[in-house]
């Protein structure tokens, strides 16, 4: 009777209904996979990311600060509050994104690297040079990618309008290991010569 009872618990035990295969459990074992990376990759992955996520928020935020009606409204715009989609693909990509203006290229809290960046993109407003997207890699496990608003546009004359070169620069910073988890390891297979 005892064999029987450790058998019947035996076998009860090893069923597959143990285990359930959902779509969570299957996204942390492909995370989990081992994959070869480069910095390349990386800083494309970074670039593109960047590209889509500042093309969305700063559609976003021209289009709430033309039907915004109240100063207040406005400052609360380019203060990054109250933007929905903002709010959530800073969530689903675990990016923190700010708006930096012309006083930000003093501001100790950022790093010296992002400092010259932002300097950097001063001067080619000043001067209307194009501007163009900067990737920099602050520390081993954070990048930060900035993309300077056209000057034309809304973000620069609502939000940075009373300084002498209106100057908007898009802040995003991305944790190495969120990017890594999103890279798709099929595309970065070499080809063969």
């Amino acid at each position: 009777m005892l064999s029987v009872l450790i058998l019947t618990v035996a076998v009860s035990a090893c069923t597959p209904d143990r285990v359930k295969y959902t779509p969570e459990l299957k996204q942390q074992m492909s995370d989990m996979k081992i994959k070869r990376v480069t910095n390349a990759d990386l800083v494309e992955t970074v670039d593109e990311l960047g590209d889509k996520v500042t093309a969305v928020m700063q559609k976003e935020l021209t289009d709430s600060l033309t039907v915004a009606t109240t100063t207040g409204r406005k400052q609360q715009l380019c203060q990054l509050q109250n933007l929905p989609r903002l709010n959530a693909i800073s969530k689903k990509y675990g990016i923190t994104v700010r708006l930096l203006g012309p006083a930000d290229v003093q501001n100790k809290t950022l790093d010296p690297k992002e400092r010259e960046v932002l300097d950097a993109y001063l001067y080619n407003a000043e001067q209307k040079q194009p501007q163009i997207a900067n990737i920099q890699k602050i520390s081993d496990t954070t990048y930060i990618y900035n993309a300077a608003v056209p000057t034309d546009n809304t973000i620069c004359q609502t939000c940075f309008g009373t300084e002498k070169t209106p100057l908007a620069v898009w802040r995003l910073s991305i944790n190495k290991r969120d990017v890594v988890l999103r890279m798709n390891a099929s595309v970065k297979k070499k080809p063969v010569n």
